[in-house]
């Protein structure tokens, strides 16, 4: 396996996991009768299917807010101030690290068979999928076997003007690259890559991701910057004009899911996290195109995991990507912009 782990869940012993839920759990969560779930997850390819199969299984409701990791955190925070937090259960690839800051994540698990970097050592999250950032392509524009496949291919002149990506402060943007770079290739190198690329004159867009590829499939480029791999297959399969390659290194983040430490349904919230990481749960994530990281499911293409893809990513923590990324933000701003 040539996948490289980096962060805190590195040598060091898990949290004592919960018990599995039980008749007794799965009983007082009925009584609860229901949560609010505050969720980044797409909300037709996961959180309706996963709400429909939690429903028809536990007979508990689950309401939904659909926003960013910063969106959720500031509502969290907002309704704090206002007395009462009204989220049960909270998911992002930052949403728990910033909200257990605040003290407002509870420190609880389920029992789970998940790698170690997949669980938080000291119990406040576990992941429910994962993300691996790669260049998008659109097929039509280039022809197989001319895509970049290196840093070194991208400072091709015949690139220059054709990429782009996000310019917000995000793993999926410009700044998550400048990351990846800096950790693939060390600081000395990876500074002197970084200005190298800056006469590519790579285009900067004030949108997701997810947006930076759909301008990609709509030809008004050919290759996009630090998008999610996923992303790319999803569309592809709908018949969008779109691959995805690795580079030399490519950057992997951790989604997460959480109890909100106020809740007045710990029991329903807590049953709704085992399902979204129970082998149940985690075929409805890989139904959907997303990276499960339960060990018997694997996602609709298994290349798009850098083991069975057979490239080379970095896994990067939660609490390592917020403490890295305004170093990393204030980097692609000195040298990009």
């Amino acid at each position: 396996m040539k996948t490289r782990f980096l962060g805190l869940a590195l040598g060091l012993a898990l949290a004592a996991p919960a018990q599995a839920a039980d008749q007794a759990m799965i009983d007082a969560a009925r009584k609860e009768g229901e949560i609010n779930w505050y969720t980044t997850q797409i909300v037709n390819q996961f959180v309706r299917p996963a709400i429909s199969a939690f429903e028809k299984k536990y007979g508990v409701k689950v309401n939904y807010f659909r926003g960013n990791a910063t969106d959720i955190a500031m509502k969290v925070a907002a309704e704090s101030k206002g007395g009462r937090v009204m989220a049960d259960v909270v998911d992002g690839t930052a949403t728990s690290v910033m909200l257990r800051r605040e003290g407002h994540v509870m420190q609880w698990v389920p029992e789970n068979k998940f790698e170690k970097q997949f669980v938080d050592p000291e119990g406040y999250w576990i992941a429910s999928n994962f993300y691996v950032l790669t260049p998008g392509i659109n097929t039509e524009m280039v022809k197989k076997g001319q895509e970049p496949r290196s840093y070194a291919d991208l400072l091709d002149p015949k690139w220059k003007g054709k990429m782009l990506w996000n310019a917000t402060s995000s793993a999926s943007a410009g700044a998550g690259f400048v990351g990846t770079v800096l950790l693939g290739m060390g600081e000395d190198k990876g500074m002197d890559y970084l200005r190298a690329l800056t006469k590519q004159n790579v285009v900067s867009v004030a949108s997701s991701g997810r947006q930076v590829l759909d301008q990609v499939i709509a030809g008004e480029y050919p290759v996009a910057l630090q998008i999610f791999n996923n992303h790319a297959v999803i569309s592809a399969k709908q018949g969008a004009p779109v691959t995805w390659v690795p580079l030399d290194t490519s950057l992997a983040v951790i989604a997460t899911i959480s109890v909100i430490k106020s809740t007045p349904k710990p029991n329903a919230s807590k049953l709704f996290v085992e399902f979204v990481t129970s082998e149940e749960g985690q075929k409805l994530l890989a139904d959907a195109g997303e990276l499960p990281v339960h060990p018997n499911v694997k996602p609709m293409d298994p290349t798009l995991r850098p083991d069975d893809g057979k490239f080379k990513a970095i896994f990067i923590s939660p609490e390592q990507l917020e403490q890295s990324m305004p170093r990393w933000s204030k980097t692609f701003s000195d040298i990009f912009r």
